[in-house]
């Protein structure tokens, strides 16, 4: 709440490859970005990939 949808993306994006060194930026981006589609836009509860919900 409060921050721009671009800087939360980008914090959102950082603490995943924080905790999981191994994946390349665009890897995390993607897996963010169908997060934010699932939970945020769909609303959806169910698991998505990379995300058992």
């Amino acid at each position: 709440m409060g921050t721009e949808d671009v800087t939360a993306f980008h914090a959102c994006t950082t603490l995943y490859r924080i905790h999981h060194p191994e994946a390349s930026l665009n890897e995390a981006r993607r897996l963010v970005s169908e997060w934010i589609d699932h939970h945020v836009v769909r609303k959806s509860e169910g698991p998505t990939k990379g995300c058992d919900c």
